[in-house]
């Protein structure tokens, strides 16, 4: 078994990012500049975004936080975002989710500029995707797709399984790794919360990716010898053993999955650091107007 390492892949992309902002300085260039709009107080969109802005300090990228009240109406979320569609200096931007219950969050999607939606969730961006027309891609598959490609697993003619079938997770990355490319050009069955024979059909699997938003919901019995498992869940399980008073955990049982598979992500340390640097590579790839 062989971790994933997440973290080292996005260190890795980050130090790459980082030498490209200091040549467009040494050039006189624009230093690319990312913003986040936080709305309320969620503890892990918080963390998440405090990440992502010592993220961009690290490379040098420039960056904005924008935090409002939980009490903040559609309106004025809709009013900021058209405030960085207009700034110049904004070269992209994400509004964290989720958002409180009286915020549309597809309504605010859809109004973010698709050149600065570094998410990847426009409309305008998923369809380009499917098309396989150079775009902004959705920042945790893209992450997925950086993570196998650097670490050399080997996608082509394998089956593919993927658990969850979100427009932000389980559905892009279902199309990404189907299409023609490296990686890609796998064998795709997307699964869900309908589909019959679950463990028959994710046993088949050489690449298993689960993105099902339930704690602990692959076990060991779900997978076969040799698999690549890529786990996208993140969950807070309460915890007497840390000094946070709790552990972050995924959607597979890792202690009894991991020796079973060739390669797995580890929670924490494997596709979250992979989304955060995906994030930054999208606001690299719109600062440079490279999509």
């Amino acid at each position: 078994m062989q971790l994933l390492d997440g973290k080292g892949t996005a260190q890795s992309i980050k130090d790459e990012l980082k030498e490209k902002v200091a040549q467009i300085k040494a050039e006189g260039g624009k230093v690319p500049h990312l913003a986040a709009v936080l709305v309320g107080n969620d503890g892990a969109s918080q963390t998440y975004v405090n990440a992502k802005v010592k993220a961009c300090e690290q490379i040098g990228f420039g960056s904005t936080l924008i935090h409002l009240s939980e009490e903040t109406s559609e309106a004025e979320v809709l009013a900021t975002v058209q405030k960085l569609n207009d700034d110049p200096e904004i070269d992209g931007f994400i509004v964290q989710v989720p958002l409180p219950k009286q915020i549309d969050e597809q309504k605010v999607v859809e109004a973010i500029l698709p050149n600065k939606d570094v998410d990847g969730f426009h409309p305008v961006n998923l369809g380009k995707m499917l098309l396989g027309i150079p775009t902004l891609l959705p920042a945790t598959p893209k992450g997925m797709m950086l993570l196998l490609e650097r670490n050399g697993i080997e996608t082509s003619g394998k089956h593919c399984v993927v658990i969850g079938r979100s427009n932000t997770v389980g559905t892009p990355i279902s199309v990404l790794m189907s299409r023609n490319g490296n990686p890609g050009n796998a064998t795709v069955t997307l699964c869900h919360s309908r589909t019959k024979n679950l463990a028959e059909i994710t046993k088949q699997a050489d690449i298993l990716i689960v993105a099902i938003g339930k704690e602990g919901f692959v076990s060991a019995d779900m997978v076969k010898e040799g698999a690549t498992v890529i786990d996208v869940g993140i969950h807070r399980v309460p915890s007497d053993q840390t000094k946070s008073g709790f552990k972050l955990k995924g959607d597979v049982k890792f202690d009894e999955v991991a020796p079973k598979c060739e390669f797995i992500t580890p929670v924490p340390g494997g596709v979250g650091p992979m989304t955060i640097a995906s994030l930054l590579w999208n606001t690299y790839l719109t600062s440079q107007k490279l999509v």
